[in-house]
């Protein structure tokens, strides 16, 4: 079966490896997200397209989300307007699915064991990335939040899944876990629909 996928945050360190393994696994089609196109090249014409826009424009946003059928975004920078950018975008144009990259430790949820500094009342820098789960949370979107553990470039897809409540598993995870999973969300619009999961390497 085959999406039709935007990812925002296409020239990221994330986002790259999830348009990789989207092209190496699916058979879905990309729209790229990014305020610098050029470093998007080259691109696979047959399944991918360059949009050049900013988040913080809802026409570019707009135009973006129609036609597709996921939302995929991993951003940096104020992710409380951009958050709530995306969710009205979405809301507007009838779009559900959306899968966003936060962090761990926004719900206190790292244990001593894995390193509890990383939470966010001793964190404050994760303030921004509660801010835009809460934003997500309150919404109506069929979203999938994710909370990645300190993201590495080793190249296995070894992960595993807690939930929210839960308490986080372990302290590192490569970026092509955390894009396997993305594929496997995309790919399935009922897995961990309205959840936020946490995503580490098993220690």
């Amino acid at each position: 079966m085959m999406t039709n996928v935007l990812i925002i945050g296409a020239t990221g360190s994330i986002g790259r490896v999830a348009r990789q393994l989207f092209l190496e696994k699916t058979q879905d089609k990309l729209t790229l997200f990014s305020r610098r196109p050029n470093r998007l090249e080259p691109i696979d014409s047959m399944r991918e397209t360059i949009f050049s826009g900013d988040v913080m424009k809802a026409p570019d946003l707009d135009k973006a989300i129609s036609g597709q059928d996921v939302v995929f975004a991993s951003l940096s920078g104020d992710l409380t307007r951009m958050t709530q950018a995306i969710v009205e975008s979405m809301k507007r144009i009838g779009v559900k699915r959306l899968i966003f990259i936060t962090s761990m430790g926004i719900y206190n949820e790292i244990p001593a064991s894995v390193g509890s500094s990383g939470n966010l009342r001793t964190n404050p820098v994760l303030q921004t990335y509660r801010a835009a789960a809460d934003i997500i949370e309150a919404s109506d979107l069929d979203y999938t939040i994710i909370r990645p553990g300190w993201f590495d470039s080793r190249n296995d897809t070894d992960y595993e899944i807690t939930l929210k409540g839960e308490p986080f598993g372990g302290h590192d995870v490569s970026r092509k876990s955390i894009a396997d999973l993305v594929v496997r969300l995309a790919d399935d619009p009922t897995l961990y629909a309205r959840e936020s999961v946490g995503i580490n390497r098993p220690e």
